[in-house]
């Protein structure tokens, strides 16, 4: 471990977390954090977006199939339509 920081817990059960840490992690308000504890340690893992790395080339595939079975944008339009009436 780099940098050790103290804190406290409020009697709202809020934890501040160090300003040191917080500019090192690039931490900002509002972020969001996944919670484990176990035994007398606790982690905080910051919640990311999931990477969209590979959309293009899912998104071209389906075009493709799309092209391949000569689906109109029209016949999606009724699918969705039927769908939701139901």
């Amino acid at each position: 471990m780099e940098n050790v920081e103290v804190t406290s817990i409020s009697s709202r059960g809020q934890v501040v977390i160090p300003q040191s840490v917080r500019e090192k992690l690039k931490l900002h308000e509002g972020e969001k954090f996944v919670v484990i504890g176990e035994e007398d340690t606790i982690v905080l893992k910051k919640l990311e977006m999931p990477s969209f790395k590979g959309f293009d080339k899912l998104l071209k595939k389906t075009r493709e199939f799309a092209k391949n079975k000569k689906i109109k944008s029209e016949d999606v339009d009724e699918a969705v339509k039927r769908t939701r009436s139901k």
